[in-house]
């Protein structure tokens, strides 16, 4: 793959936007602030904020996390990233932090979200020294991802990794057991790997029917969500070594001071997050 080309020679996927259809990375990109959504997406954004106004500061509060999490994975040492269920690129992606630490950083993005694919080369701006590529494939394809050219080419398994799954796997229902998915990965990745992990939970809301009724909204707009408890969260580290503050709400991960993070309380964080080590 060229170094600035999202996808080899002139074989291009087709994009089928379906921009009549709400859908989850357009909704996360609306509550971030961003302009790559439509009248769908914000449509159903709007009926979710209406019950519950502080998913957009969850949302954001998250994407602080994520920042975090990478320069910590960064000022431990790791230069190679795979940071799948990337999502539509807005502030603060994770080469940009990265490389901010160590301009030599690498990082693969993977997601089969089309729209994603269309701004693969703002993904790819990396610093010299670094490298950036971008997968368009779906989490649950593990052995794909793990064996891309793509992958290969900038990830060497034999040195650790900064494995990202933020907000992703409560895209993932129950039936397609995203835990099970999960492993797969961990067992591909060598000891002092890291794990990044954040998940949407209901444990945190005030009101619990408000918490049921954003899922609701959500799935009669056509995109599965389902929200899972702090122990479940916590379940999916399990043979790692969780770096403190353990699984707390993404607000309360070694909080920067970052004011806007100070001004919430764990109710407004709608997710856990968790960072944990893979031991030797």
């Amino acid at each position: 793959m060229a170094e600035n080309d999202p996808w080899p020679g002139d074989h291009a996927p087709s994009l089928d936007l379906r921009t009549d259809v709400p859908h989850s990375a357009r909704m996360y990109d609306y509550y971030l602030g961003g302009k790559d959504n439509f009248a769908a997406d914000r449509e159903a954004a709007d009926k979710v904020l209406q019950i519950f106004p502080d998913v957009a500061v969850g949302a954001q509060a998250n994407r602080r996390f994520l920042g975090r999490a990478v320069r910590l994975a960064a000022s431990m040492g790791i230069r190679q990233f795979l940071d799948i269920g990337t999502g539509i690129p807005a502030a603060d992606n994770t080469h940009e932090v990265a490389q901010a630490v160590a301009p030599e950083s690498r990082v693969v993005y993977v997601d089969n979200d089309p729209i994603v694919l269309t701004h693969a080369r703002a993904l790819l701006a990396g610093t010299p020294e670094g490298r950036t590529a971008y997968l368009d494939a779906d989490y649950r394809d593990h052995e794909k991802i793990l064996t891309a050219s793509e992958t290969r080419a900038l990830i060497d398994f034999t040195r650790p990794v900064a494995l990202l799954t933020v907000a992703l796997l409560h895209f993932v229902p129950d039936e397609d057991d995203p835990g099970a998915i999960l492993e797969h990965y961990k067992a591909a990745m060598p000891p002092g790997s890291l794990m990044i992990f954040s998940h949407s939970t209901t444990d945190l809301a005030p009101d619990p029917e408000e918490a049921a009724n954003v899922v609701r909204t959500y799935r009669a707009a056509g995109v599965n969500l389902t929200p899972r408890s702090e122990e479940r969260i916590t379940g999916f580290f399990a043979g790692w070594d969780l770096l403190d503050p353990g699984v707390v709400p993404v607000t309360e991960w070694r909080p920067d001071g970052d004011p806007r993070d100070a001004a919430l309380d764990r109710s407004q964080a709608g997710a856990f997050g968790g960072v944990a080590v893979k031991p030797a």
